[in-house]
């Protein structure tokens, strides 16, 4: 066991502070990786307020962060896949129980025995897993991902969850050339939906209530962008989506995006909204709609996206920011003030 430095919230209403915490000397099946970025997910601000606490609740001190990149600098003796220099990252799970049918068919997100970065049970240490605000961690080297090489490494930490959000459901469903695309909402996860959107050549257009991000969503990748408070522009395109990826946390109507697919389209939520939608059934039933939800994407998926992202040159639009800097970050993020995902430079925590 060693200490390291660490960013922490001690409670619900407590600002995160420096701290240091505990991680396990790597065993032979893992990789220690000093961490060089992570990225800033709303997921990181809801559990450490314990704003979850009815489905997960946050045990404290709460060390988050799950979009990490970082510099491999020890490996078990029987991982054959990385070695000391090379770039890893890690996502939103360490590790799973490898034997239960998620896990066989690579979905290790649903596995039952999945250990998520943080907040999970800590089988080596007890207490509970510590997230990427830290200066190092150690994991499971078959949860340790590749990095291509041609990657900035601040905006290839968000792909580690904002990145495999986005482009696991639009595989599954298709979204390629001759298709058409939508993407709800232009922030942290909509913004990587257009790119990846753009990238797998389809037609692509963007809802927002925000006119002043038509321009930034053309630069993503957009062919078009509707205002969806317009009705008339909505209207425009009824029936002619093959897939929308509904990014978007806060309370809006599904139903007005219903209306837009063509027969057989699919609606794939990726935002989490509080309270429950009301869908009007006939909607779905006229045309084989069909709406869905998505949750990140399995270890072999990711690998994959990442992959995909070296060929295309396709990271996040990030601002880099010390972690001094991590509760002003959360308060931007609550306004949406940011284009589009904070990326930490953890060098900054030598200086705590």
């Amino acid at each position: 066991m060693y200490k390291t430095k660490a960013y922490s919230a001690a409670s619900a209403t407590s600002a995160l502070a420096g701290a240091t915490i505990s991680r396990r000397d790597p065993t032979e099946h893992d990789v220690q990786i000093e961490i060089l970025f992570c990225g800033i997910c709303h997921s990181d601000l809801h559990q450490a307020r314990n704003e979850w606490q009815s489905v997960m609740p946050t045990a404290y001190p709460c060390v988050v962060g799950h979009e990490i990149v970082g510099r491999v600098t020890k490996v078990g003796a029987a991982v054959t896949g990385f070695k000391p220099g090379d770039i890893g990252a890690v996502g939103c799970l360490v590790d799973s129980d490898h034997v239960c049918p998620e896990c066989q068919s690579g979905f290790e997100q649903f596995c039952p025995g999945g250990v998520f970065t943080y907040n999970s049970p800590d089988k080596h240490l007890g207490g509970v897993t510590y997230g990427g605000y830290s200066g190092s961690i150690v994991v499971d080297h078959r949860f340790v991902l590749h990095v291509p090489s041609s990657l900035d490494l601040a905006g290839a930490a968000p792909l580690l969850c904002a990145g495999i959000t986005t482009y696991s459901p639009m595989r599954r469903w298709g979204v390629g050339k001759g298709k058409k695309a939508g993407v709800v909402g232009l922030g942290g996860l909509g913004h990587m939906g257009v790119k990846f959107a753009h990238a797998f050549g389809a037609h692509v257009v963007v809802f927002t209530t925000s006119p002043g991000k038509k321009e930034d969503a053309l630069r993503l990748g957009a062919d078009e962008v509707v205002i969806s408070r317009n009705a008339d522009e909505m209207r425009k395109h009824a029936g002619s989506f093959d897939f929308i990826l509904d990014a978007v946390s806060a309370d809006h109507d599904l139903n007005a995006y219903i209306q837009l697919l063509r027969r057989g389209g699919n609606m794939t939520l990726v935002g989490a909204p509080e309270r429950p939608f009301p869908i009007a059934g006939f909607g779905l039933l006229f045309g084989n709609r069909s709406l869905s939800g998505s949750l990140i994407g399995g270890i072999r998926e990711t690998q994959e996206m990442l992959d995909f992202c070296g060929a295309h040159n396709i990271t996040s639009d990030v601002e880099v920011i010390p972690i001094q800097k991590v509760n002003e970050a959360y308060e931007r993020l609550l306004k949406s003030d940011v284009k589009y995902r904070f990326s930490i430079d953890m060098a900054s925590l030598k200086a705590e």
